[in-house]
């Protein structure tokens, strides 16, 4: 079982089709194909009352792409718990019937080479796969290294390992494995944290990339749709920049939609991807070398990230919010700037002017000046807002939870703070501008308003930061009261395209930026 006939592939795409009938598996290989797979994962210990010889010969008879066949027991974290020879037999027998791999675990790699060694053809196309699952804590490099070493022992033409990340930072260990590996490997981490492992692998000399089906979403795996469209991780290399949005939770995240074509778009070698971080400390000692390249900050992290800047921009240090950090290529010191500050502001002055509200604010160039600025937030994304409209002359009125940070902020604003309960009975007066910089309304809970339904009338334009759903209720509500609204993603949009610049150093394809947001968001 040498390597000699896969040293030389490149990255493929595997689905992995985790359904319980084999006719939705022949199905489900068709939307594999559709959606851009290069090949297809099938688990039979998945299957409802699996007949080896029946289900087989369906599967691989009817199949569009090549074949990943895997029979996982439950000693090794699958749901087959029954006798082990006949669970290698159906292995067996799936090599005999055209499987194009086989995965078989390293604790039974002998057993099932010795079954099958008097029968294989050694010019048989069908490659072995040895596969282990590392419980618990990721291992350090070199226990790895060592499990790496048995696995090959075993005459492993291909070699798969699989960690359970607590943690992001676990998973350069992984990345530390690919590029001195012997043979093919497939090394990755299961759950949200450990998405990076998958994405990045082309970088670092990965083997298999796996994939979900379009709503079919497993945690961990990229959609099929996403690798295809946003990642097209061909373009992958060595020398490819990581970029990455910092945020817990992350999933919701659309800067992969929106910055990686927006790479290709102008010939940058990059890949934006997200991190889910449960300590920045870690993250950031962890993720320290020139091809981490950059950053977008999410919640909860833009004010506490400040502190692992080695500089802060002016303006990012006068809000106390970082949005985007790079890394400085001439010395490797990370750079914290604040790009929501005039995205939101700017989209917000933008609005109004459109609809003829420049009145008042003449003198002074914008149309928020003298107006009455409601903020619900004083989070992050809240002090970008507040320090935007006291650049332009608002009088700011701060609500949030933490009635402390809100006076913190309406006392660095000159603005005024109230408790967070009294929201719902504030009377605004008429056309005042309210902005909602906090997570309410955000996908899933799309149900959630901030402020009294009652008193949206009064608001001559309402604002959300929220950019998922694009039209969350609150600005369906303001709508219907007679408001001018703005969508948090034209927010996201200015403040990605001004983040963009800071990456690249090149100037941000702006309509193409903006024609994908119209499109995909």
């Amino acid at each position: 079982m040498g390597t000699e006939e896969v040293s030389n592939q490149t990255i493929m795409v595997c689905a992995s089709l985790t359904s319980q009938s084999v006719e939705q598996i022949v199905s489900d290989m068709y939307q594999a194909k559709a959606q851009g797979a290069d090949i297809v994962e099938v688990r039979l210990d998945l299957i409802t009352n699996f007949k080896p010889s029946r289900d087989l010969q369906i599967i691989l008879t009817n199949k569009l792409l090549p074949v990943l066949i895997v029979y996982r027991p439950k000693w090794e974290g699958g749901l087959y718990d029954g006798d082990e020879n006949m669970r290698l037999e159906a292995l067996q027998l799936a090599l005999e019937l055209g499987a194009d791999f086989i995965d078989v675990e390293m604790k039974a790699a002998s057993r099932f080479k010795t079954m099958v060694g008097h029968k294989r053809n050694h010019n048989s196309p069908v490659k072995i796969i040895v596969s282990c699952c590392v419980d618990g804590i990721t291992p350090p490099k070199e226990e790895l290294l060592q499990l790496i070493v048995k696995i090959i022992a075993t005459g492993a033409c291909i070699i798969k390992l699989v960690t359970h990340a607590a943690d992001i930072t676990e998973i350069t260990r992984i990345f530390s494995l690919l590029p001195y590996c012997q043979a093919p490997l497939i090394a990755y981490s299961v759950g949200e944290r450990g998405l990076i492992s998958q994405l990045l692998c082309p970088k670092f000399g990965g083997f298999f990339v796996y994939g979900s089906l379009a709503g079919n979403q497993i945690p961990g795996l990229p959609s099929l749709d996403s690798l295809r469209e946003a990642y097209k991780l061909e373009h992958v290399n060595a020398d490819t920049k990581v970029f990455g949005l910092i945020s817990k939770p992350v999933s919701h995240s659309k800067g992969p939609i929106l910055h990686n074509p927006s790479f290709r778009h102008v010939n940058y070698n990059g890949i934006y991807v997200p991190m889910f971080v449960d300590n920045l400390k870690e993250f950031f000692n962890t993720y320290a070398s020139p091809d981490f390249a950059g950053f977008s900050v999410g919640i909860p992290y833009k004010e506490e990230v400040i502190r692992f800047c080695d500089e802060v921009h002016p303006l990012a240090q006068s809000i106390g919010a970082v949005n985007t950090i790079i890394r400085r290529p001439r010395d490797g010191k990370l750079v914290g700037y604040n790009t929501d500050c005039e995205a939101s502001i700017t989209a917000i002055e933008d609005a109004l002017i459109e609809h003829g509200c420049n009145d008042g604010g003449a003198s002074l160039g914008s149309p928020l000046a003298g107006r009455l600025f409601v903020l619900v937030g004083a989070g992050g994304a809240g002090k970008a807002l507040a320090f935007g409209a006291k650049s332009r002359g608002a009088r700011v009125v701060i609500f949030d939870i933490d009635f402390e940070r809100a006076k913190s902020l309406a006392s660095a604003v000159f603005g005024e703070a109230h408790p967070y309960k009294d929201l719902v009975k504030f009377q605004p007066e008429k056309g005042a501008i309210l902005a909602n910089a906090t997570p309410i309304g955000m996908h899933p809970n799309t149900d959630r308003i901030s402020v009294a339904e009652a008193t949206l009338g009064d608001y001559r334009l309402v604002f959300d930061a929220v950019y998922t759903p694009r039209r969350t209720r609150l600005l369906k509500e303001a709508n219907a009261a007679g408001a001018i609204t703005v969508s948090g993603v034209e927010m996201f949009l200015r403040q990605a395209t001004a983040q963009f610049n800071l990456f690249t150093g090149l100037q941000a394809p702006e309509e193409f930026m903006r024609e994908i947001v119209l499109s995909k968001f």
